[in-house]
């Protein structure tokens, strides 16, 4: 898959192609039905197929206060859309001077004729162009009479919820974890580089590798069971996410115990998916009530992965 950061950039190749269009923060399954859309037209119509979004995120820029923590890290997303088949990535350079496009100079200009798409297929909650001011059926009515066909996915509903990445959001904040991969089709993923930590883990017999998420989004503080990714390899883990009030540690910390693995992990990038939560943070009076618990999560842990 090509990846580029301006519509400038596209080849001439990848003109003609079927685009789905949007944030995609999470590639969850409510994205997973606009993204099938594009592969079942590009097919029929014997098309490239591509992905447009923007980073960084819209709000990010115009209100950063405002902006929804990412559920998904830039270069997870870029290998999401790699695996699901695409032939490219735009992944717009969203800047304040992209902000004041006119909506229908987005979609003639920029879609029409510099990225020259053959068909499109966005959410029905779609916005563009200045102030968010074009909406899904505008983009309609402005690419209808070129020729390019626009395709408006309806919102897509799990038991009656609709399928969103801020209810995403709001369960792995809330430590429900399970209920995210509900939503996702997959388990919550946190990913990042391993940096160095005080070691306190091997004082105590159970190393821990310190996570420095990628994303912005990191479930509730508490401990959970995930499996632990590194390259082609997987392991059973269990995670802390938390202040580490035992030990009076400082700021968030993300801490796997990968079951098994006997190893260096320092500036290697682990990415944590994970399955269920085992209860909240605690602190105990003594290390060794601290080693007798984290046990027991690892047993809780085992169970639960072995399901």
């Amino acid at each position: 898959m090509d990846l580029f950061t301006s519509y400038s950039d596209l080849p001439e190749n990848l003109r003609g192609a079927t685009v789905a269009i949007g944030s995609f923060d999470g590639l969850h399954r409510g994205h997973r039905v606009l993204l099938d859309q594009v592969h079942q037209l590009a097919q029929v119509q014997n098309t490239p197929k591509g992905v447009v979004t923007f980073y960084p995120h819209p709000v990010k820029v115009l209100a950063p206060d405002m902006a929804p923590p990412n559920i998904m890290g830039r270069d997870d997303k870029v290998a999401g859309v790699a695996a699901l088949g695409f032939d490219y990535l735009l992944m717009q350079e969203f800047t304040e001077d992209f902000a004041q496009m006119a909506p229908q100079d987005f979609a003639l200009e920029v879609l029409h004729r510099q990225v020259g798409v053959s068909a499109v297929v966005v959410g029905y909650d779609f916005s563009f162009g200045k102030k968010a001011a074009g909406k899904a059926e505008d983009l309609k009515a402005w690419l209808a009479p070129e020729g390019v066909d626009v395709h408006i996915i309806e919102p897509q509903r799990l038991d009656g919820l609709v399928i969103s990445s801020t209810k995403i959001r709001q369960f792995v904040l809330s430590g429900n974890v399970r209920a995210a991969q509900t939503l996702l089709g997959r388990p919550f993923r946190l990913s990042g580089p391993v940096v160095a930590g005080d070691q306190r883990g091997r004082t105590i017999g159970i190393p821990t590798a310190n996570v420095q998420p990628t994303q912005e989004v990191v479930p509730k503080r508490g401990v959970y069971a995930a499996w632990a990714r590194l390259g082609a390899q997987t392991w059973s883990s269990v995670v802390n996410v938390g202040l580490r009030p035992t030990f009076e540690g400082e700021g968030v910390r993300v801490e796997a115990h990968l079951f098994g693995f006997d190893g260096d992990l320092y500036g290697k990038t682990l990415k944590l998916d994970f399955v269920d939560r085992i209860r909240p943070e605690r602190k105990f009076a003594s290390k060794e009530d601290l080693v007798e618990q984290i046990h027991k999560d690892i047993s809780e842990t085992k169970k639960i992965l072995s399901k």
